[in-house]
């Protein structure tokens, strides 16, 4: 014979591992998208690093990308500009054309593909139904 117990058992284990997650979701704190002063800054460290080359402005740039690869809210594309700024952020024994326009590329990219997503706006009045925009 067998147990009911592992029937009943398993739908309760079932409702535990969905209400779970949605517990652990309410926890979370909003984090807001950084801001275009944020991103501008990080920009500008970077474009400082290709020109001057040195430990000092290459060091800060990367320190200061380090923190937005772990932010929740940024896209993929996002994430994959800094790893991409993070990586060339070095200084080199040559300052190249190359060189710098491996940094200034994703430095450039930064603020359009990190910005907080602008949300459509509704217009302020519907289009009245008779009207003939409405037909098809």
């Amino acid at each position: 014979m067998t147990s009911p117990l592992p029937v009943r058992l398993s739908p309760l284990l079932l409702g535990l591992t969905i209400l779970v997650p949605c517990a652990v979701r309410a926890q979370l704190r909003y984090v807001p998208f950084p801001t275009k002063s944020e991103l501008r800054s990080l920009q500008l460290l970077a474009f400082t690093c290709s020109r001057e080359n040195s430990v000092e402005s290459c060091t800060r740039t990367r320190k200061t990308a380090d923190p937005l690869m772990d932010h929740p809210r940024l896209p993929a594309a996002c994430k994959d500009t800094i790893w991409e700024l993070m990586q060339e952020a070095t200084p080199a024994t040559t300052n190249s054309f190359q060189r710098r326009d491996k940094i200034d590329s994703p430095a450039r990219r930064l603020t359009v593909v990190c910005a907080d997503p602008e949300k459509p706006t509704k217009p302020d009045k519907p289009a009245p139904a008779g009207s003939p925009s409405s037909q098809t």
